[in-house]
C-alpha cells in the first residue's frame, strides 16, 4: 500500500526525475578546456554555502564494499583522491582511509574512461579523462578554491567544458549507461511487480531513500541474504519483485518529498513526517497546504505584520478544512490522503506511522482537534496555539521542543488525524511542566480540555470553551477557587505569590492547602477599601464551595482531576479579567 501510493505520487506529480535520472545537488564545477587543462572552479553553491545547485544527473547507488563510482559527478573523495586529516587517527587509521580513498578515485577515473571509449565523438567527456591523465588534480589543488572544497568533502564535483552551458553530468549519451551504473541486475527471471501488477524482471536491491539521522545508503525497502529471509532458492529483491520502473518511480517520489525545500514533511527529533494526497485535484492541493501549516506552527517565527498575521493563517486553515469536509472544494471522492512516518534504524528505514484516510474523513478529524483545542483565550496577542509545534513547545522544558522523544509527537499526529485520544503521556508531561512551572497557559489548559473530552466522549458531560458555573467536578472546582484566591491577592497588594508557592500542590493536594490560602485570603480582603469588591468576591467563592461535598476539600487529587484544576483555574482567570475588563469599559464610557 505505502510503495503504491507513492508510485502514484510519482505519476501525479509530472515533474519528477525520469527513470534512472535524478535531482542532485552540485556544490563545485571543474571547469575545462578540450584538452583537459584547468579554467576554473566554479562555486555553485547558495548565497549561505549550505546547498548546492540541483542537477539532473544519471543517479548513482553504492552497496558493498568495493567502490562505486558515480557517472561524472561526485564526492570530494571520489573525485579528488583526498580525505581529510584527522588528528584523531592513527597513522595506521589515516593511511587506511589513504589507500581507500585511492582506491575509490582509481576506480573513478577507470570508469570515466570505458564510458568515454564508448562516446569518442563527446568532447565533454574526453575532456574529463584528459584532465585526470594530464595530473589536473595537482593544478586543483593549487587553484584558490580548493581550501574552500575540502571544508567540506561530503559535497559534490561535477566538470564543465568551458565553452558548454550545461555540466558533463547531464550528457545525453550518458543515458545509455543507466543500466550499467543503476543497483538493477537482470536476473533473466520475469515476475509480476507487487506494484504495478505487470510482469517484469525485478531489481535485486533498491535505490537509497535516506531520512535525517540515517545513513546515507538507508533504503525505505532492503533485503538481507542468508539471514532466514530467503525462500525457495530466491534472495534480495527476487523474494518480493518489484520491477524497475516502480523501484524508480517510488524511490524518487519519496526522495521528493523528503528533499529540502519540501512542504510535505515535518522532522522532530529522529522522526520525519512526509504527507501527500492521491490526485491533483484543488482539495488535495488546499489540503496538502493546509496540514503543512498546521505541522509547523502556522508560521510563528515569521515577523508577524499587518499582511502577515498568524491568526489570518490559523482562520484560513480552518476554513479550508470545512470547505473540504462540506465538499465545497472540487475533489473526488475517491482522493486519498496519507501520512508516513519514518525512523533511522541502523542500515535501515523504519515504517513507525501510515495512515490512509479520504479527504473528507481527514479534513474532519483536522476540524475536530481544532473543536477540541477551543478554549477561552485572555490574551491581548490572540496568537494562534492549536499547531504541533506550539503544543510540543508547551510540554517541553524551557520550550525546547527538539528535547522530547521522537515517539511523543508521533503518537500526537496519529490522534490528530485519525481523530483517536490523544495519548496519555501527552497529559502526563502537561501536568509535569504544570507542577514544575506553577504556570497555566493556554496552550496547556486547552490540550487538558482536549485531552479529557476525548477520553471521556459519551461518558460524562464535556469541557466547555468557557467557564461552566455548572461544572461539579471537585478538581474542577478547586481549580476555579485557586484562581479566585490568587486574583484577590493581586488586587489587594498588586502582585500575586500563590501560584508560584501553591499552585503544585494545590493541585495535588487541596486538603493540605486551601485552609491556609483561605486565611491569608481574610486578611487580602481587609486590605481591600472596597465593599463592593469584597461582597462579589464571597458570592463567587460561595458559589464554587456550595457545590462541594459535604466532606470538604479531597486529600488528594489523580491526574485526571489535576487537569480538570487546571481548566477550572484558568477558565475562572479569563472569566475574572473579562468581568474586569468589563467594568473597565463601562467605567470609561460613564
Amino acid at each position: 500500500m505505502i510503495l503504491k501510493a507513492l508510485y502514484d505520487y510519482y505519476h501525479r506529480c509530472g515533474d519528477l526525475a525520469p527513470q534512472g535520472w535524478e535531482y542532485k545537488e552540485i556544490s563545485f564545477i571543474i571547469v575545462l578546456d578540450t584538452d583537459g587543462n584547468l579554467i576554473d572552479v566554479e562555486d555553485a553553491r547558495s548565497e549561505d554555502n549550505k546547498h548546492g545547485t540541483p542537477y539532473l544527473v544519471v543517479k548513482g547507488v553504492r552497496s558493498g564494499t568495493a567502490p562505486k563510482p558515480y557517472l561524472f559527478w561526485d564526492n570530494v573523495e571520489y573525485t579528488c583522491n583526498y580525505v581529510a586529516p584527522n588528528p584523531k587517527n592513527s597513522p595506521e587509521r589515516q593511511a587506511e582511509l589513504l589507500r581507500k580513498a585511492a582506491l575509490k578515485h582509481n576506480a573513478l577515473v577507470d570508469k570515466f574512461k570505458a564510458v568515454s571509449s564508448k562516446h569518442p565523438e563527446n568532447p565533454a567527456l574526453k575532456a574529463v579523462c584528459l584532465f585526470y591523465e594530464n595530473g589536473g588534480l595537482e593544478n586543483l589543488y593549487a587553484h584558490h578554491m580548493w581550501q574552500e572544497i575540502i571544508k567540506k568533502p561530503t559535497v559534490n564535483i561535477s566538470y564543465r567544458l568551458d565553452e558548454n552551458l550545461e555540466i558533463v553530468a547531464e550528457e545525453s549519451c550518458l543515458a545509455n549507461e543507466i543500466a550499467d551504473s543503476s543497483c538493477y541486475e537482470d536476473s533473466g527471471k520475469l515476475s509480476n511487480c507487487l506494484i504495478s501488477g505487470k510482469p517484469c524482471e525485478p531489481v535485486e536491491s533498491t535505490s537509497p531513500t535516506p531520512i535525517p539521522g540515517s545513513q546515507a545508503t538507508a533504503r525505505l525497502v532492503s533485503f538481507q541474504v542468508n539471514s532466514g529471509y530467503d525462500s525457495y532458492g530466491k534472495q534480495k529483491g527476487l523474494n518480493a519483485p518489484i520491477s524497475k520502473e516502480a523501484e524508480a518511480s517510488y524511490t524518487t517520489a519519496l526522495n521528493r518529498l523528503l528533499g529540502k525545500g519540501s512542504q510535505n514533511k515535518y522532522i522532530i527529533g529522529n522522526r520525519t513526517l512526509v504527507f501527500w494526497g492521491s490526485s491533483n485535484s484543488e482539495a488535495t492541493v488546499l489540503l496538502e497546504n493546509a496540514l503543512a501549516k498546521e505541522l509547523n506552527g502556522f508560521g510563528d517565527e515569521i515577523e508577524e505584520t499587518e499582511e502577515n498575521d498568524p491568526n489570518v493563517r490559523v482562520e484560513a486553515v480552518k476554513k479550508t478544512f470545512e470547505s473540504i469536509y462540506s465538499g465545497n472544494v472540487p475533489g473526488a471522492l475517491t482522493d486519498r490522503f496519507y501520512i508516513l512516518g519514518l525512523a533511522p534504524n541502523s542500515a535501515r528505514i523504519a515504517v513507525t506511522h501510515w495512515s490512509d484516510t479520504s479527504l473528507r474523513d481527514f479534513a474532519s478529524n483536522m476540524l475536530k482537534h481544532h473543536e477540541d483545542m477551543e478554549i477561552a483565550d485572555r490574551r491581548t496577542d490572540k496568537k494562534p496555539y492549536t499547531g504541533l509545534y506550539n503544543i510540543l513547545r508547551a510540554i517541553a522544558v524551557n520550550g525546547k521542543v527538539s528535547d522530547i522523544k521522537s515517539n511523543l509527537p508521533e503518537a500526537i499526529v496519529k490522534s490528530i488525524v485519525e481523530g483517536r485520544p490523544y495519548p496519555y503521556s501527552l497529559m502526563q508531561q502537561v501536568i509535569l511542566r504544570i507542577h514544575a512551572d506553577h504556570k497555566v497557559d493556554i496552550v496547556r489548559a486547552a490540550i487538558i480540555k482536549a485531552y479529557l473530552n476525548r477520553i471521556d466522549r459519551n461518558k460524562q458531560k464535556q469541557l466547555t470553551v468557557m467557564l461552566s458555573k455548572e461544572e461539579k467536578n471537585i478538581g474542577y472546582l478547586c481549580g476555579r477557587l485557586f484562581a479566585v484566591l490568587e486574583y484577590t491577592q493581586r488586587k489587594a497588594l498588586g502582585t500575586s505569590t500563590i501560584a508560584e508557592r501553591y499552585y503544585g500542590a494545590a493541585m495535588s493536594t487541596p486538603a493540605i492547602v486551601f485552609p491556609t490560602l483561605s486565611k491569608l485570603t481574610r486578611h487580602h480582603l481587609n486590605k481591600i477599601s472596597n465593599p463592593g469588591f469584597n461582597i462579589y468576591i464571597e458570592k463567587i467563592k460561595l458559589e464554587i464551595t456550595d457545590k462541594m461535598p459535604s466532606t470538604g476539600f479531597p486529600a488528594r487529587l489523580n491526574i485526571y482531576d489535576q487537569g480538570r484544576f487546571a481548566v477550572g483555574y484558568d477558565h475562572q482567570k479569563s472569566d475574572l479579567y473579562t468581568h474586569k475588563e468589563e467594568e473597565n469599559n463601562n467605567d470609561n464610557n460613564n
